[in-house]
Parts: C-alpha cells; structure tokens; sequence
C-alpha cells in the first residue's frame, strides 16, 4: 500500500505516488465487528479486539496520511493529466465514454516482460490499460515504496518522465523519517528485528473510465493490506477497500501514469473470521506471494 492506505495513502486526493512493490483505503458504513486478543499481548488473536491502544495509533498513522495525501496531491497539481489523442475504439463511447463491459475475466494471458521487477509491456487497448493500472496498483501498494532507493526505481517505472520528475523529491519528502517511525520502520524503511512489515494491494477488479487511442482512465478497485506483525506490535495488520483511479497516457510503447487519485470503498460488511495471531500474519507474508494481473 502507499502512504495514503495506511494505508499510508488513502484518499480521494490526487496522488503522484506508487505505494509499494514487491508486496495496499477505508471507509464504508454498517456495523464494525472488533475483536479481542485470545492471549495476553497478542493484539492478533483471539475473537473480538478492542478499540484500546491500536486504534488510537492507527489514528494516529491516518491523521499523518492526510498531510502526507495532501503533499502529493499539491505536486500533482498542474500535471498534464488532460486527455488527448485520437480517436476512440474498443467499444468506447464517442467522446470518450467507455461503453459498458463484461466484469468477467477475458482469459487473455499476462504481460512477459518486467522492468525492475514490475510487470511492462502492455497491450494498445482497453485491456492492456486495465492489466497495466492493475499491476502498478500492487506495485506502489507495497513494502517499496517505504525505502527510498526502490521507490525511485517504482516512480520512474510506472510514471511518464514529467510525472516522476515532479513526484521523487515530495515522495522522499512524504516519505520521511519521522512518518516511517510512525509506522513502527527505521528510516530506512526496515522494519524492527523479529517483526514483518506488511503492506499490500489486492486487486478486485478494475474498469475504464473513459479512453482514447492514446489516454485511458481506469479505476481499480482493491482491499488493502497494512500495519505490522510481530510480538509486541501496536499497529496489527489491518484491511481496507478503496478505489484507485489512473490516468495513463500510451508513451514509448506502454501504457505510463500521469497522475492518479484515490477514494474509500466500496467496504463490503466484515465478516465474523478469527483474528489470526501474529506469527501467523508473519509466516503468511512470507509464504504467499503475489500475482501478475491481467484483464
């Protein structure tokens, strides 16, 4: 997830910045189930878990998330994220209006080629816009964007060049060390030794919002992943939902962010699973990896 999830990012503010690699809202209505540790702190296990001290803290993290949205949103300001190009095809709308699309999987095989480690290379077309908004989601919805280096990597990969020339410094500057201390990390964006940093999109689905031969803009709707496993840990790893919204321009050969925003929901009704403890948090991190999407 990227700063505004925390989701470190999570808002309807226009964003510049990618929210992790390698590894990603809020919002809803209705009732909210909380659950209470099984054992003596494990703020993981257990049926219900109260509103105590973790939900202070995560209060704390979202309250930094609003300036840190805010900062993005300002340097994303004046972008070019106008949508020029030419003429209008597969099956949108004249004007630009994408026409109603089946939600089911087109069974089209994902991209082959990788920069840095993200998935490239995307089809010219409404699928390929989709595939490519998907997967820079889960790219900057991950641990990766919490170091400096491979963020930078992460920016210039998914953006066009204007965009990441404008984002890198205020990213380095959001992503600072007294917000990453606030998450629990070192300033290098590690987390503490025995504890698993978790930070993650999950994709749901994705569809277009609007798209020209060279422009698209597509929303991908998603359940974030966020907080910190390990022993003793006050931020435990939580979910959300959000929608994450692209602009994308076709630049040399791919589909490029130009600017992109964010808002909650749609939350579904939680359900009534056990919290699982922390080392099971852990363990799962490290065993289950993540996926290439392809629309």
């Amino acid at each position: 997830m990227s700063p505004g999830d925390e989701r470190g990012y999570g808002d309807a503010s226009s964003r510049g910045g990618d929210g992790g690699y390698g590894d990603g809202g809020y919002g809803g209505t209705g009732q909210t189930r909380t659950r209470l540790p099984d054992r003596p702190g494990d703020v993981y296990g257990g049926a219900r878990r109260g509103r105590g001290g973790a939900s202070r803290s995560m209060v704390t993290v979202v309250a930094v998330v609003v300036v840190l949205i805010a900062a993005i949103a300002f340097a994303n300001r004046g972008g070019s994220g106008g949508k020029d190009g030419g003429s209008s095809s597969d099956g949108a709308r004249s004007g630009g209006k994408a026409a109603s699309a089946p939600t089911s999987a087109t069974g089209k095989r994902p991209v082959g080629t990788r920069t840095s480690g993200i998935p490239t290379g995307y089809a010219h077309d409404q699928q390929g816009a989709q595939s490519a908004a998907t997967n820079y989601a889960v790219a900057m919805g991950g641990t990766g964007m919490f170091n400096k280096d491979t963020r930078h990597v992460i920016v210039d990969t998914v953006y066009t060049k204007a965009a990441a020339g404008k984002l890198q410094g205020v990213m380095d500057d959001a992503y600072s060390p007294s917000f990453l201390d606030r998450l629990g990390l070192k300033p290098d964006g590690s987390p503490p030794s025995g504890s698993t940093f978790v930070s993650r999109t999950v994709p749901v689905g994705s569809k277009v919002k609007d798209y020209t031969n060279d422009t698209a803009s597509i929303s991908v709707w998603y359940m974030g992943l966020l907080g910190m496993a390990g022993a003793g840990s006050t931020d435990p790893v939580t979910s959300s939902w959000s929608t994450w919204t692209f602009d994308l321009r076709w630049t040399d050969g791919d589909w490029k962010i130009v600017s992109d925003s964010q808002k909650d929901g749609p939350t579904p009704v939680p359900g009534d699973d056990k919290a699982a403890a922390s080392d099971e948090i852990s363990k799962a991190v490290e065993e289950y990896g993540g996926f290439t999407y392809a629309r």
